[in-house]
């Protein structure tokens, strides 16, 4: 089968759903689209499954096949070869594991953990408390709302600098008055 006539059979694939020339390009291609998947390594139940998905697929796409980029055949294979990818990737995907340790909730703290933290909260609040309105709200801007430290600068009309420094100097004092504690 020539370039020519294979290409006359996709245009009246696309153009008229015509069952007989797409019967008689699957039966050019196939076979041969097995061929190269089984060449690829696939099984051979794999290999037919991926020539008849490849087929389906020109089936469906044949008004998007352009002569002027590639042949019939070429175009055809790159779909197989698609096709191939896209279910190696599927396959080496790890199955979902539903007592895998990293999905299980952590377990409900200790009671007294559960104390030591909401006293750890409120040490915490009480020192953002004593803090300067300027550098609470930069701090709180900063980690609470997860703004850039530049971003900050250009929302709050300061310099660069000026919310670095009063970053690090509201960290510092909160550092000292929780080491107090």
């Amino acid at each position: 089968m020539d370039r020519e006539h294979q290409a006359e059979l996709l245009h009246r694939v696309a153009q008229a759903a015509d069952r007989a020339a797409f019967a008689e390009l699957f039966a050019h291609f196939a076979p041969r689209v097995k061929g190269y998947m089984l060449r690829q390594g696939a099984p051979e139940d794999v290999a037919e499954e991926l020539a008849q998905e490849s087929l389906v697929t020109l089936w469906r796409k044949a008004a998007s096949f352009d002569p002027a980029q590639a042949s019939v055949a070429t175009w055809i294979f790159t779909i197989a070869r698609n096709k191939r990818i896209d279910r190696l990737r599927r396959e080496r995907r790890p199955e979902f594991d539903p007592e895998d340790p990293a999905l299980l909730p952590d377990p409900p703290p200790e009671p007294g953990a559960a104390m030591d933290q909401a006293q750890a909260e409120t040490r915490l609040r009480a020192a953002l408390a004593e803090l300067p309105p300027e550098q609470r709200r930069l701090l709180d801007l900063a980690f609470f709302g997860d703004i850039s430290h530049r971003d900050i600068a250009e929302r709050e009309k300061l310099p660069l600098g000026t919310v670095k420094g009063r970053i690090r100097l509201a960290l510092a004092k909160l550092r000292g008055r929780l080491e107090q504690d």
